[in-house]
């Protein structure tokens, strides 16, 4: 059993998740990198795990498969002996782009699956674990919601992910306030345009909105930055935070006149 404290991170194949994932090592924990299926990606979030001097372990499972969830949150403590933190970043997006009167079923449906219903009941599944389970000596234990800025800021072009981010947001407060008398902390973190192969295919649009003021702090964010907030969270360096929601986004969300 790792002597060291044990982070799930679901998505972790590739962009934000895998940048969270090697944050989690230089904080001092094992990790577990949750993807679908095997991939090269996967395996570059392995080596970087490695070369920042951690162990690198995968586990494969569909958080959007619900009767998976045993099953993967089982091979995830095996690898390591036991698990204290979850990281609920697994998401996926629209499938096209489109005025909100034109969004689909198909599309809304695939976006709550993954980003809301598959998150809230892996954190269920966790909820459960950590209350049936002794924690380690002096390490905090939490969960971590990676939702977006679009929690809370309306696109109309992608209606149906901000709908499933903003209902990931209220399952982040939910867990939050039945976990805390347990000392479990539950945070949610809300990045804005972060530098991943997703958003780099909206390069020229991000690149005109950074340009325009739209962003304060005048750059992209960084898959660093958002792994220093969720490593922050998962020490245990607020603990007297609950159920806050950080906004990882240079500004963009700040109501200005």
């Amino acid at each position: 059993m790792s002597a060291r404290p044990v982070a799930l991170v679901t998505g972790a194949g590739r962009g934000i998740g895998q940048g969270i994932a090697v944050a989690l090592v230089g904080a001092g924990f094992d990790v577990v990198v949750n993807e679908r299926t095997e991939s090269d990606e996967t395996a570059q979030t392995l080596a970087a795990i490695a070369a920042a001097g951690g162990r690198p372990a995968v586990v494969h499972g569909d958080v959007a498969d619900l009767d998976g969830h045993a099953i993967l949150l089982r091979a995830a403590e095996a690898a390591f002996g036991r698990l204290d933190c979850l990281v609920n970043n697994a998401g996926v997006s629209v499938l096209v782009r489109c005025d909100l009167l034109e969004a689909t079923p198909e599309s809304f449906d695939r976006c709550i699956a993954v980003n809301t219903r598959g998150a809230f009941f892996l954190a269920q599944a966790f909820s459960r674990h950590l209350l049936a389970t002794e924690a380690l000596a002096g390490a905090h234990r939490s969960i971590v919601f990676v939702t977006s800025c679009n929690a809370v800021v309306v696109s109309l072009n992608r209606g149906e992910y901000c709908v499933s981010k903003a209902g990931a947001g209220m399952a982040a407060r939910l867990f939050a306030a039945r976990l805390a008398p347990h000392g479990i902390g539950v945070y949610e973190v809300q990045p804005g345009i972060i530098r991943t192969e997703m958003t780099l295919r909206s390069k020229d649009r991000y690149d005109a909105l950074i340009g325009g003021g739209a962003v304060p702090a005048g750059r992209w964010g960084t898959v660093e930055d958002v792994g220093r907030v969720v490593a922050t969270m998962a020490r245990g360096d607020l603990p007297y935070t609950v159920g806050q929601a950080v906004l990882v986004d240079g500004g963009l969300a700040m109501p200005r006149l």
